[in-house]
């Protein structure tokens, strides 16, 4: 067993902030956390007097480990461009998990992530949820898939009318996307499918299902619209990826309960559908009652600055304890984990931050993390 003691721990949930406060930890797992816990005989005990102590946080958007930062060709492996519909393909198959970034990540405090196809095609493929820590690298698989990536806007449009092909158009982007659906609902219905539509409609159809949500790449506000007809006309689960305008349209994303995984916000006006990009997007999407949160679509930023850019978004207005619930508790409720994860409370799986100050102060540093209860350290201390 293993105590963590005397640290500020932000529980992220109905306790709130515990100060000076005990975590119990056995076989991976919180077994109490609060005030007056009496610290059994043989435990080892971290001392976290004087430090902050944070759920691990989670990147709910990120390329990490399948688009490798020192590697332009040999660790490339974000996009499929040979097709501009391909659901059968699968994140796990494509990730390096020695890339560099997990230790990254560790460094920042983010202990898990959720690693998707890019937005290249209509539909690039499934994605699969990530620990950044584990005895080995297939334990670091957490859930697989979790999910099946689609995009609109100017990147599907520009990487095949290079090809002379569509999608060259938004009418076509939509269109393809409607085809997919449509084609795995016939598929549903038929008893003599040919076995290589079946594969590929597969998880189109856990979608249609239910089973997992669609993560629709889209920054403008027409194609955030577009996405919702879509949604509306075949009835599944969407969660709005970057959503860069999704303020001018909060209303509609409010009605139909629709989330948005927000970023990457600490960039540049890299492309045209960018040009609104700004932290008080997170405000405003706060204001209109919108869920998100905060997303580094690492290598786009280093994952290990999501919590500045968290940081970032209460300098524009977000309130300081959203913003924290926004790398913590909220992408672990939108992603359907938050039965483990997200929060400091029994019962939970001990993925756990030791800061020297509080988080968001860009001065801190991890003093130690847990994923699952194991100890990480950083090894450049």
């Amino acid at each position: 067993m293993i105590a963590v003691r005397g640290g500020k721990i932000f529980t992220m949930g109905e306790t709130g902030i515990v100060d000076n406060g005990v975590i119990l930890i056995e076989k991976g797992f919180i077994k109490a956390v609060g005030e007056n816990i009496e610290i059994p005989e043989n435990c080892e005990v971290i001392d976290a007097v004087g430090k902050y102590v944070t759920p691990g946080f989670i990147d709910s958007h990120s390329h990490i480990g399948l688009e490798e930062e020192i590697y332009r060709v040999e660790g490339d492996d974000v996009n499929e461009t040979s097709d501009p519909v391909t659901p059968q393909l699968q994140a796990i198959d494509g990730v390096n998990y020695y890339d560099l970034a997990f230790n990254d990540a560790l460094r920042g405090g983010v202990t898990r992530s959720m690693v998707m196809p890019g937005s290249a095609n209509i539909i690039g493929g499934q994605a699969v949820f990530l620990k950044h820590f584990a005895p080995s690298a297939a334990e670091m698989v957490y859930r697989n898939p979790w999910g099946l990536k689609a995009a609109l806007g100017e990147n599907p449009k520009r990487v095949y009318s290079q090809e002379k092909k569509a999608p060259k158009t938004r009418m076509a982007n939509a269109s393809l996307l409607r085809e997919v659906f449509y084609t795995a609902l016939r598929t549903m219905e038929k008893t003599d499918v040919e076995a290589r539509e079946e594969f590929k409609m597969q998880p189109v159809i856990r979608v249609l299902k239910k089973e997992m949500p669609l993560l629709l790449h889209a920054h403008r506000a027409d194609d955030i619209l577009t996405a919702l007809r879509i949604k509306d006309e075949f009835d599944i689960d969407l969660i709005i990826q970057h959503g860069t305008e999704a303020f001018k349209v909060a209303d509609e994303l409010v009605k139909r309960d629709v989330p948005v995984f927000l970023g990457p916000l600490l960039v540049n006006r890299a492309k045209v559908e960018m040009k609104e990009v700004s932290f008080k997007s997170a405000y405003q999407l706060a204001e209109s009652g919108v869920k998100f949160s905060f997303v580094t679509d690492h290598p786009v930023i280093p994952v290990q600055y999501l919590r500045v850019c968290a940081a970032l978004a209460v300098r524009e207005g977000l309130d300081e304890e959203l913003a924290l619930q926004a790398i913590t508790r909220m992408p672990a409720r939108l992603l359907k984990v938050d039965a483990e994860l997200g929060d400091i409370k029994e019962g939970k799986r001990a993925d756990l931050v030791v800061f020297d100050r509080h988080p968001f102060d860009f001065r801190s540093r991890v003093e130690l993390l847990m994923v699952d209860g194991r100890i990480w350290r950083d090894e450049f201390e």
